[in-house]
């Protein structure tokens, strides 16, 4: 040992003791004492002058500092004459576990610590890192534990410890656990396992733990008996939702599933005692499977179903299946609706109202589940309940009411949908007022935007910040296809089909086809006008924007995804998807139109259609086609002629019942049937007259100068109950508003805390989007466990505290908090 070290470790004993004793049993070092200078410090060497070095220490020189050297051993406490002074102040020795106490400034009473993991000293990173977090008040125990946390490149807490432990098994690598076993901290490590989570193992290793962890939190959590404690249960929970320590939970949590037969013990558990539970991805594809089967056999209620649904959105898994889940959501509310539902029409304009108000619905369900059945990319599991749902939409639905309808179709004799409004009255009725008070308008007309999307869309409009909107059916003209809903939505004194075999539609006498052809007829009408493709004004600058906008009064956007997407036989089966699109798209045209100052819009379309995404038998396709002198045009769904003879499959109409001018004549196929049409699609179709292919939205949306969503409020409902006494607190959420498109949902973190601040218990993220009027179903019941800390606790106050994410950060705020007594009746006895 150097004479330098020998002072450093000196000058740092005497910035703490005004004596330090010096033995040195082999009189090794008497030439180092001799040569040895500390300032301020006076040497003794002791040699049977004891008395009177202990007179002149406590009476003569009480204040100065000494270093009193003796090269023999330490004497016998009996014979040691200075023995009070020594206990009292410092001890200087130069052997190495004293030379790394007197490095890292600890006391005697550490020795025995650096003597049983002398390896761990052995590195002087090691050493330094250990020596960075050390403080005063530190115990063995705590010293243990902060060795522990460097050797697993850890914080220096059991919890992290462990995550960094079982992150390295995931990772197939041993290297922080062989070090641990190096520097025999591995009894110390067991030791903590078992005082804080129970955990005892003839052979302990992570492994075991890791795999007794899993076991033990399936146990506790359908009320088995379990050989780890309830803290087991809640550093599974945290550990689970930690970002950092995803992927490593995801792959033990896999390993061990496998390695328990986790799949084999779900088969004989009640789906519904799952629900809280998402420590396996296993637990997930069992509750799936349950709610496919039982809705696929009608045995649960949707009110159920639905809510199950709402509470798997917590689950860890639930990303992953998302699709799935929604797609038996919307599985379910179609078959409930289609239940409670009656398909009775009493006319024409009672057909339009109902389907409006209500019947829209069930192609709505029926769209999202197909959508999300796709999305899934899960046909095989979902397969029964597809042919279901297929089978019930086309026959006891779709076929059932457009049967109905056709009898008041077959029975007009014009095409009047009064009291609704007719495509044919758009500009004269929507689009004129605004021009007669002196206000622009934007038109956008998406192809084929049938009613049920439109009403999903007024909904996500509604759910924008100060965008308000309100939805109207209108009833589009007669066949329903692309040319003439085009042509009827533009200023026009007369309608007709053109006598060729273009099926195009003249406006006035111009041709429609095309926006260059629409824009010279809208021009004709109105001078400041333009027209312009969605995708074209989406490409454009915000300069560029606010100045078509500036520039013109009435502004016409087409935007065309849904129809081009299913008219093609490549690329029908992705109708559904083509709709979700196209929802999307919307929100953004309309926020970019607000943006260029555009304060009315109009949204609507040029027909709707029919979409069946089962393989259709040959009886959905007619046989054969009405005789006619001339046939003009032929499409799956109307034929355009002249002559045509009367056919019982067909409705035929003369332009001038369809409010058209000209001599074509019309022949639609009833109900839902379809004409063969080579080279083409027949799952998607327009241009008859179905309710879904004739009922299209008109949307009014505008932009308010004030903010007008709110959130949700909560309040926890606890009764007169203030205290903790057990391992959990259950506590009563209560949502006070309903869900709506201006009252939004709201997720907050809820835990139990110290004063100090430190999380005392499992944390929930608890999404509150209760839609329900009735108050009760807006209850939510959270149960928290309370970890080992909590144990400390007793009689001090602690918060439940609910906190809020800070939007576009990982930091949160707090939403409220409600203090606790802690009071357990029963607390912890003993420490190990």
């Amino acid at each position: 040992m150097s004479n330098s070290k020998i002072s450093q470790a000196l000058q740092a004993l005497f910035e703490k003791h005004r004596i330090v004793f010096w033995y040195d049993a082999k009189n090794e070092f008497k030439a180092d004492f001799e040569q040895l200078q500390l300032h301020g410090v006076e040497k003794i060497q002791l040699n049977n002058n004891e008395f009177g070095v202990k007179h002149r220490l406590l009476r003569l020189e009480p204040d100065h500092k000494f270093l009193l050297y003796a090269a023999y051993p330490q004497p016998d406490d009996l014979e040691n004459w200075l023995l009070d002074i020594q206990l009292a102040q410092g001890e200087f020795r130069t052997d190495q576990v004293a030379l790394w106490l007197a490095e890292l400034e600890l006391g005697l009473g550490f020795a025995d610590v650096i003597k049983a993991h002398s390896e761990f000293f052995q590195a002087s990173k090691r050493k330094d890192s250990l020596k960075r977090l050390l403080v005063a008040d530190d115990t063995p125990h705590l010293v243990r534990l902060k060795m522990l946390s460097i050797c697993s490149s850890a914080d220096s807490g059991l919890d992290t410890i462990l995550e960094s432990l079982l992150a390295e098994l995931a990772d197939d690598r041993d290297d922080k656990i062989r070090l641990i076993q190096r520097c025999s901290l591995d009894g110390f490590l067991w030791q903590q396992l078992q005082r804080h989570y129970s955990y005892e193992s003839t052979n302990p290793s992570i492994k075991d733990f890791s795999l007794e962890l899993f076991k033990s939190c399936y146990a506790l959590a359908t009320a088995q008996t379990a050989k780890l404690s309830h803290h087991a249960l809640v550093f599974l929970k945290r550990w689970k939702d930690s970002v950092k320590h995803r992927q490593y939970f995801e792959k033990l949590s896999d390993n061990c599933a496998l390695d328990l037969g986790i799949e084999q013990l779900l088969e004989t558990q009640d789906f519904r005692q799952l629900m809280d539970m998402d420590y396996v991805e296993e637990i997930d594809r069992k509750i799936l499977r349950e709610l496919v089967q039982g809705v696929t056999q009608r045995t649960l209620l949707h009110n159920e179903v639905s809510q199950w649904v709402r509470q798997r959105r917590s689950s860890y898994w639930y990303d992953r299946f998302a699709h799935v889940y929604n797609a038996i959501d919307a599985a379910s509310a179609f078959i409930y609706s289609l239940n409670s539902t009656k398909l009775d029409i009493s006319s024409l304009a009672d057909g339009i109202q109902r389907y409006s108000q209500e019947w829209f619905k069930l192609d709505q369900y029926y769209r999202k589940f197909i959508y999300h059945l796709r999305e899934s990319k899960q046909p095989s599991l979902l397969h029964a309940l597809n042919t279901l749902i297929d089978n019930l939409y086309s026959n006891n639905y779709l076929l059932t009411l457009n049967d109905r309808w056709q009898v008041f179709v077959d029975n007009a004799p014009t095409w009047d949908s009064t009291p609704f409004p007719s495509q044919r009255q758009f500009f004269n009725r929507s689009v004129k007022p605004f021009l007669e008070r002196n206000a622009k308008v934007c038109v956008i007309i998406s192809d084929a935007l049938r009613y049920e999307v439109g009403e999903e869309l007024l909904s996500l409009v509604r759910q924008e910040d100060r965008y308000d909107a309100n939805l109207e059916p209108m009833v589009s003209m007669l066949p329903s296809y692309t040319q003439l809903g085009m042509a009827a939505l533009l200023p026009h004194q007369q309608l007709a089909i053109a006598d060729n075999q273009t099926g195009e539609t003249l406006v006035d006498g111009q041709s429609s086809k095309g926006s260059d052809n629409r824009k010279k007829i809208l021009n004709k009408r109105l001078s400041a006008s333009d027209v312009i493709l969605a995708k074209n004004f989406m490409s454009l600058k915000q300069d560029d924007s606010r100045a078509i906008v500036r520039d013109n009064d009435v502004l016409y956007i087409y935007h065309n995804l849904i129809d081009k997407t299913g008219d093609s036989l490549g690329t029908e089966e992705r109708t559904f998807d083509a709709a979700e699109q196209t929802l999307a798209e919307m929100i953004s045209l309309i926020k970019k139109l607000t943006n260029a100052n555009v304060n009315n819009i109009l949204l609507t379309a040029d027909h709707g259609f029919i979409y069946q995404d089962q393989t259709l038998a040959e009886s959905d396709f007619l046989s054969s086609d009405p005789q006619a002198s001339t046939v003009l045009y032929r499409n799956r769904r109307f034929l355009l002629g002249k002559g045509f003879q009367p056919h019982p499959s067909f409705k035929h109409f003369h332009s001038s019942q369809l409010g058209l001018v000209g001599d074509v004549e019309v022949m639609l196929p009833k109900s839902i049937n379809r004409l063969r049409l080579q080279g083409s699609g027949s799952r998607f179709v327009h241009g008859a007259a179905s309710l879904q292919e004739v009922v299209i939205p008109l949307l009014h949306i505008n932009k308010k100068r004030q903010s007008d969503l709110s959130q949700v409020d909560i309040e926890v409902l606890r009764g007169s109950a203030n205290k903790i006494t057990t391992n959990h607190l259950s506590v009563i959420l209560y949502q006070l508003q309903p869900v709506t498109d201006k009252c939004r949902p709201r997720t907050l973190r809820v835990g139990l805390y110290s004063e100090a601040g430190a999380l005392i218990s499992d944390s929930h993220d608890v999404i509150f989007d209760r839609h329900s009027d009735n108050a009760r179903e807006r209850e939510i019941a959270l149960r928290l466990m309370l970890t080992s800390q909590a144990d400390n606790l007793n009689g001090q106050t602690v918060s439940l505290k609910l906190e809020e994410q800070i939007d576009g950060t990982s930091h949160y705020k707090p939403y409220t908090a409600l203090n606790y007594l802690m009071q357990r009746s029963f607390a912890r006895d003993f420490d190990f």
